[in-house]
């Protein structure tokens, strides 16, 4: 079996934060083999919105895309954002490139129909273009992904970056062995968001299903475990979910939930 690929996923304040980010930025740097990271898009967009009077929707924690929330989405995300990250990369001695879903297709997606929400320009995964992803790491870059995607007659969408992250690691662990990491501001997957003592070291399918039918899990942190249960069943060897400030020990399996 050749090296391992880790699926990174940033996401949560460090997005916001500039020291954190250059932080996990030099760890992500100062790691070994091949890795793709997978990051969100962080507060900017809401705060570009409110400055051009642009008003913002969210259900569930899930943002509406209208035509104008698309276009600062796309600037933010595929752009600022995407690109800050790579520069730093770059500075860094890591070489890197940055990409959205639409670069070569690489993400398929439509836009989601919910029998009750018009979500707007947000779209659903349908496939991965991993012999692209796998070009490219074969190259010995590092794959900075925004998640933005497009569909086949080539409108842009605005989708879940948790999603765009498991759908890659499913996607890459049919070539190549695939550990997905999610890294965020806190320690894992906690009962209480308020409490980081609540911390769950171990999650199997069984224990989840008892905590969510306890609501003994907090509910933001359920679709980030839907995905990673999903991507542990498509053939992900590995899913920790965890602190991007201990990102070597997330990958060494020292700090950190995992997912079994």
């Amino acid at each position: 079996m050749s090296e391992a690929l880790y699926i990174i996923k940033v996401g949560g304040n460090i997005i916001d934060n500039d020291e954190k980010l250059r932080a996990f930025l030099h760890s992500f740097s100062s790691l070994k083999g091949k890795k793709i990271l997978v990051h969100g898009g962080g507060k900017l967009a809401t705060k570009l919105a409110a400055d051009l009077n642009i008003p913002q929707q969210m259900v569930d924690g899930r943002r509406i895309t209208d035509a104008e929330t698309l276009k600062i989405v796309t600037m933010v995300y595929a752009g600022y954002i995407n690109k800050n990250i790579v520069a730093t990369l770059n500075a860094l001695g890591t070489p890197s490139i940055g990409i959205t879903g639409a670069d070569a297709h690489t993400i398929k997606a439509h836009k989601r129909n919910h029998p009750t929400i018009d979500f707007g320009y947000v779209g659903d995964v349908d496939g991965i273009n991993e012999s692209f992803l796998l070009s490219l790491i074969n190259q010995h870059l590092n794959v900075v992904v925004a998640p933005i995607t497009q569909d086949d007659q080539g409108q842009l969408l605005n989708t879940n970056a948790d999603t765009i992250a498991q759908e890659i690691a499913k996607a890459m662990s049919k070539h190549i062995e695939t550990i997905l990491i999610y890294s965020f501001e806190k320690k894992g997957v906690l009962r209480d968001i308020n409490d980081e003592n609540s911390f769950i070291p171990i999650i199997d399918a069984a224990a989840y299903e008892q905590l969510k039918n306890e609501q003994a899990i907090f509910a933001g942190m359920i679709p980030k475990l839907d995905n990673a249960f999903e991507a542990i069943r498509a053939g992900v060897k590995k899913v920790i979910i965890g602190d991007a400030g201990a990102l070597h020990e997330l990958v060494g399996g020292q700090s950190g939930t995992a997912i079994s």
